[in-house]
């Protein structure tokens, strides 16, 4: 980042492990020493989204939905209050849930139920209400948001109205419409992101998997690739990986 450095002191009560890089601090002007840190500053938008009040709403107050509720409370509820579960069976759990359907439903209702049942923070966005008329500003919001749900776990974040950014992606329009695909690709980052679907591959080995799967097929005498094929293609790249990052990798001729 662009301007001045400087070789400051802490205070000795400070843990000096929690200092990282993008951390706000507090300093004395006269001896430049770090005396505080101060909590992530907080987007006014993303902040009046925090504070928005679910109400007193139960399950019990839903009716004709009982099979959304449960699914919903196994989806969101369950990984909150019980991660060992998923972590004893060794699945992932959900990273969210699409309600869809027609006004008047009981979507928000759902939501606001689930936030009063399980105490954790809860932020209620208006997808419409986060369109912004400057390139990147919409962006930068969904990115606030995210921050501050990872910072304040467990956090759940109710995005009502989704249909104002997840509409069809197309490669004309006007800058309204470029700013939404903006806004949608910085969503889909946000929930899925990049390092985590990899597991250690990236995109050069799509090649290799498809050329051991081909010479799988090749031996078996077929003119085509099965799932067996692709599989065993990574499968044999998986320990190749491991024979790379191992100390006691040799060639084998």
């Amino acid at each position: 980042r662009s301007g001045p450095r400087y070789l400051v002191n802490c205070r000795s009560k400070l843990n000096k492990e929690n200092l990282k890089t993008g951390t706000r601090v507090c300093l004395d002007p006269s001896t430049l020493t770090i005396m505080r840190m101060l909590p992530r500053e907080v987007d006014p938008l993303v902040f009046n989204m925090v504070h928005e009040d679910p109400g007193n709403v139960s399950f019990s107050a839903v009716g004709g939905l009982s099979d959304q509720i449960r699914e919903i409370r196994e989806t969101i509820e369950l990984p909150l209050m019980n991660p060992e579960l998923f972590l004893r069976v060794g699945i992932t759990p959900p990273k969210g849930v699409l309600l869809y359907g027609p006004p008047g439903t009981g979507k928000t209702l759902l939501a606001r139920a689930l936030a009063s049942n399980i105490d954790v923070n809860f932020i209620k966005v208006v997808s419409s209400a986060v369109i912004g008329k400057y390139i990147g500003e919409s962006a930068r919001i969904i990115r606030e948001m995210f921050a501050y749900a990872r910072n304040h776990e467990p956090c759940i974040i109710f995005m009502d109205e989704i249909d104002a950014l997840g509409g069809r992606r197309f490669s004309e329009g006007t800058s309204a419409d470029r700013e939404i695909q903006r806004t949608l690709m910085e969503l889909l980052n946000q929930l899925d992101g990049f390092d985590e679907l990899g597991k250690g591959f990236n995109a050069a080995d799509l090649r290799n998997i498809c050329t051991e799967a081909g010479m799988a097929a090749i031996r078996a005498e077929r003119d085509y690739a099965i799932n067996e094929d692709f599989m065993k293609g990574v499968r044999k790249l998986t320990e190749l990986k491991k024979l790379e990052s191992s100390a006691n990798y040799k060639a084998d001729f």
